[in-house]
């Protein structure tokens, strides 16, 4: 389905003739980086389980623009697939955006969590980015270019706002983002992380239901502004694009001061978080 977001022209496309591929990409936040990356010049490969609505998002984006593959991002092969299918289609990959994931259950103890569901979330949030990023590299590295990006959390730096299995899984992909720019700088390739504070998206929106006073009026340190899906998508634009060329290992907090801020302690304490 299309984002209820307001068409702007684009006069100078950021990403002209950049090929990229985004998993997780038929909802949420991974389709509107794809719908973003195509109005910047980019052909879009995205890649999910989600086929019919992965594959409308693609048509109504334009299939001379995106295209769908199945791809179930804990498999290997799958990964390995849809690289292999980016490349035959377009002969390289210059983006790849590790997006999928899972919150998993939200249990309040750590002595009522599953090892079964704790290890879902990790396949999915952490290996699922770690085999995207390897496979990324591996035609990236005789290109001797690329940027990879991988889709964190708030959840990345602090702790007590998403169940454990996810708030270790984004801590995890922020961590393996060093580790990989570290080694991947040799070849050109940029490896970054993008880090949205909570926002409301389809995986969200159970939660928020599930748990009213949790979620529905969440903590922001900045005011008059609320986050959307398009500002993430904005944000992965610009670690895609050659503004960044010079932008290597950095976990960018999209989070309007939120995981540097104490808003309860010192000098401009608001007292109570509301």
């Amino acid at each position: 389905m299309a984002n209820a977001t307001v068409d702007v022209p684009i006069t100078i496309p950021r990403l002209a003739g950049k090929v990229a591929l985004i998993t997780g990409g038929a909802r949420g936040i991974g389709e509107s980086i794809a719908r973003l990356f195509t109005k910047h010049g980019a052909k879009v490969v995205t890649a999910d389980i989600l086929d019919e609505l992965g594959q409308t998002v693609v048509e109504n984006i334009g299939l001379e623009k995106a295209s769908y593959i199945h791809c179930d991002v804990c498999i290997e092969s799958d990964i390995e697939k849809a690289i292999n299918y980016t490349i035959e289609k377009h002969g390289k990959l210059d983006i790849m955006v590790n997006n999928a994931a899972i919150a998993g259950d939200l249990k309040f103890s750590i002595l009522d969590n599953n090892v079964s569901d704790f290890e879902r979330v990790l396949s999915i949030n952490v290996t699922g980015v770690f085999l995207g990023t390897k496979h990324a590299a591996r035609v990236m590295i005789p290109a001797r270019a690329g940027s990879i990006i991988s889709i964190g959390s708030i959840a990345s730096t602090v702790g007590g706002n998403c169940s454990h299995a996810y708030t270790s899984s984004k801590h995890a992909v922020a961590g393996l983002t060093k580790n990989v720019a570290a080694e991947l700088g040799e070849f050109g390739i940029r490896v970054n992380c993008v880090s949205p504070h909570y926002l409301v998206t389809p995986a969200t929106v159970p939660i928020v239901k599930k748990y009213p006073d949790l979620y529905t009026n969440v903590y922001s340190n900045l005011k008059g502004i609320d986050l959307k899906e398009q500002d993430v998508a904005e944000a992965t634009l610009f670690l895609a694009s050659d503004e960044s060329k010079y932008i290597s290992g950095h976990n960018l907090a999209i989070d309007g001061g939120f995981t540097v801020i104490n808003p309860s302690f010192g000098l401009f304490s608001k007292g109570k978080a509301t």
